[in-house]
């Protein structure tokens, strides 16, 4: 008997032997081999060495991703390192960006095709140029395919709508430049479509409105135009993003099921359709920047699920129910730069706990800060209801226009004037000669530093009413902090000390005191952080003040430089990552929620202003949260001040640590900070060594569960902290311009989060139901 238990054991054993080691069909060996010769040999595929390589088991890198099922190879995945960084592609190859002249995409589909089994394909940023050929069709049995961040170029080819079993397509960020094909109702599988960042025009495709299955349409910053038919029979559609296009019709009807509606920045010219007050799952809508009339449903402030309104810069006119209501979780609302006059709603007021609001740009009968006069949103719409009317209106753009080149040309003309006579004009900028070279504010010119209008219109869009920023005298700042006390003191990292204060009205303040600078004159630096005070973000910590004490020496000299900021309560980023106290520490939902905020923050610093805030030194430490948990960057902005102050940061550095290599890439120091909220501190301290070595592990299961703070692996979605871990992996690539932009930072958190949000209301209801 025990011979026989043996016999069987050997058996078993053997068995799995040969299942664990089987190896491709010949053809499919073959078949990948030629792709490797196909995508010219790149570095990634360096395993993939001659017919005996294993590939279904195959130990490969992260950005190599192969799955087998009797004997036939049935999803692949590559990850190159040749996204598409030019603004405009004309169809050929371009040297050190895509494949050489000698790709053929024919040749390349044609080999594919033979790959029978693929039910995946993921090829992204490989340099693949070219036309995407109808052969594409061949892969019949593809249920995902993903050719993001390529050159492909001219139409999507019609055949694609016979891939019957498509799931998912994704074609972002390449060079499609002309119509859609009209026959995706056809695809009675497709549940995620999305042509992101492309140049593709013409009219919406009517046939996506019979996809029955689709949950995710993503058609944003494209050169579509026309009317938005009705879709409200996708009834399984979640998100739908078709901003930065040129549609022009009314709102369409909408279905019930959305959460997500992102429409800004297309001419929308209708009011807002009432039944949209009725999308009772609706947390995310997004209609600035269009022509929209009337006064928004006033329903839709209290919708139960809604965290997100943005009507700004459209057209709205007449006066705010003072009843308005706002629902529990609404967190975000921007009426701001609209025609609406009268009171602005309770719920609406800056005081509302847990709430941004910003409604700059209308006539509110809230004080002048911010706000025109009634009879510029009276005169406003006259002129658009006479537009309208189709009355005059040839006559009144004409006048505009003329009006307007008249003015610039005016204000063109005293400005050269003013440079070339007025001596101030000429100190100023013999002051800024030497700063103009600083590396700390490179592109910071003279102009721009004693010219407010240099920046952006988003610097309007980001402020909340703050309090004008002032000087202080070093004498007040003794008294707000108990002549510098130890017990003010708040700590001391690479830009100086910091002290707790408290101003003459009671406002909470903290007080940075800045290494002294022999670099730059009074004036010089007064200019700067004029610039610096400019700032206003509802994410960033609030600059009040600034003094500059010369030590009672002459008008050229600094001795010390202070910045006033609000007082932000809660404390750091950092240290509640590190509570261990039930109830304190942030849940997955609420650490997105952060990070978000931070990479809106940072996203302003970039592209709010002109030219951008960069080096921004992103810490943890450096992220507040006040006391409603609303994340505030701090400490942004100080290059501008002193190169020293970024050269002593950078010296008390480890050499060994990230910082040193990359320490003016904000993507990178972003997404080492995504790293840190998804593992946790603790190990996260370990910075180099832990991406050298240990960062490749959370693409797995079980990585994930040696890794992953234990908070984070309760609360989460598998899903959303896919899409977390992959982001971060591209903002921490070795190669700084391969990483993504914040803009794609962002859209991928906020994706992230509405995920999760997605999978939380599933279990609830799960656990209702039970």
């Amino acid at each position: 008997m025990g011979y026989l238990i043996l016999y069987y054991l050997l058996y078993i054993t053997w068995s799995l032997f040969i299942l664990r080691t089987y190896q491709l069909q010949s053809s499919q060996t073959q078949v990948l081999l030629q792709l490797r010769k196909h995508l010219e040999y790149p570095k990634q595929l360096d395993i993939w060495t001659d017919h005996g390589t294993d590939f279904c088991n195959e130990s490969s890198p992260t950005q190599v991703n192969i799955t087998c099922q009797d004997n036939f190879i049935s999803e692949l995945k590559l990850l190159g390192d040749k996204s598409a960084k030019v603004s405009d592609f004309d169809g050929f190859a371009i040297a050190n960006q895509t494949l050489s002249e000698n790709f053929s995409m024919d040749s390349f589909f044609v080999t594919l095709a033979r790959l029978t089994s693929l039910r995946v394909l993921n090829l992204v940023s490989l340099g693949i140029w070219g036309a995407l050929p109808d052969k594409i069709h061949r892969l019949s049995s593809l249920e995902y395919l993903d050719l993001s961040s390529n050159f492909l170029f001219g139409s999507v080819p019609p055949k694609i709508s016979t891939m019957v079993k498509l799931q998912t397509i994704k074609l972002d960020d390449n060079f499609f430049n002309e119509t859609l094909p009209d026959q995706f109702d056809s695809l009675s599988n497709l549940i995620f479509l999305s042509f992101r960042n492309n140049k593709l025009k013409g009219p919406f495709p009517s046939s996506i409105r019979r996809i029955s299955t689709l949950s995710n349409l993503i058609l944003s910053k494209n050169e579509i135009s026309g009317r938005l038919p009705d879709l409200s029979s996708l009834s399984s559609l979640n998100v739908l993003d078709l901003s930065g296009n040129k549609l022009d019709s009314d709102l369409p009807s909408l279905p019930r099921g959305l959460a997500m509606v992102f429409l800004s920045k297309n001419s929308f010219s209708s009011e807002i359709p009432m039944h949209y007050s009725r999308l009772d799952l609706l947390q995310h809508l997004d209609l600035s920047f269009n022509s929209l009339t009337g006064i928004p449903p006033a329903a839709l402030f209290s919708l139960p699920n809604i965290s997100y309104l943005n009507f700004a810069s459209n057209t709205l006119s007449g006066s705010l129910p003072t009843h308005l209501q706002c629902g529990a979780k609404l967190s975000f609302v921007d009426i701001s730069n609209n025609r609406l006059m009268g009171a602005l709603p309770s719920c609406l007021s800056n005081e509302s706990d847990k709430r941004v609001v910003k409604f700059d740009g209308n006539c509110l009968s809230t004080g002048p800060h911010g706000q025109h006069a009634e009879s510029y949103c009276l005169e406003a719409v006259h002129m658009k209801r006479k537009e309208y009317g189709g009355k005059n209106a040839g006559i009144l753009v004409g006048l505009i226009v003329g009006m307007l080149v008249i003015m610039v040309l005016l204000v063109v003309g005293f400005l050269t004037l003013c440079r070339r006579y007025c001596p101030r004009g000429i100190t100023e900028q013999h002051l800024l000669h030497k700063a103009v070279q600083d590396h700390s504010a490179r592109g910071f010119s003279s102009d721009i530093l004693t010219n407010a209008r240099y920046i952006s219109e988003a610097v309007k869009l980001g402020s909340q009413n703050p309090p004008v920023c002032r000087s202080f005298t070093f004498e007040e700042l003794k008294e707000v902090t108990n002549n510098f006390d130890n017990s003010s003191f708040m700590g001391e990292g690479s830009y100086g000390k910091l002290y707790k204060g408290k101003l003459e009205n009671g406002t909470q303040v903290a007080v940075r005191c800045l290494p002294s600078s022999k670099k730059y004159t009074n004036r010089n630096l007064k200019l700067r952080l004029d610039l610096l005070a400019k700032l206003r973000h509802p994410h960033l910590v609030c600059l009040l003040g600034h003094c500059i004490d010369c030590g009672g020496l002459d008008n050229y000299s600094v001795n010390k430089v202070f910045l006033i900021y609000e007082y932000v309560s809660n404390g750091n980023f950092h240290t509640h990552l590190s509570e261990n106290t039930p109830g304190k520490s942030l849940n997955w939902s609420e650490r997105l929620a952060v990070l978000i905020g931070v990479a809106k923050a940072v996203q302003f610093l970039h592209t709010g202003v002109i030219p951008g805030f960069f080096n921004n030194r992103l810490k943890m430490n450096n992220i507040l949260l006040d006391e409603h948990r609303i994340a505030k960057l701090g400490d942004y902005g100080l290059s501008i001040i002193s190169e020293e102050i970024s050269n002593n940061g950078r010296k008390q550095e480890d050499n060994k640590s990230w910082q040193m290599t990359i320490l003016e890439d904000d993507v990178f120091s972003f997404g080492f900070m995504l790293i840190e909220a998804i593992v946790g501190p603790s190990v996260s301290a370990r910075k180099g060594a832990f991406l050298r070595d240990e960062l490749a592990t959370l693409n797995s299961q079980d990585g994930r569960r040696k890794m992953v703070d234990p908070v984070v692996l309760a609360t989460s979605s598998q899903e959303s902290l896919s899409i977390v871990i992959s982001i971060s992996n591209k903002c921490l690539c070795t190669e700084s311009w391969s990483r993504p932009s914040l803009e794609d930072v962002l859209w991928n958190l906020q994706y992230a989060a509405q995920v999760q949000a997605t999978a939380d209301n599933e279990q609830r209801i799960g656990n209702v139901t039970l």
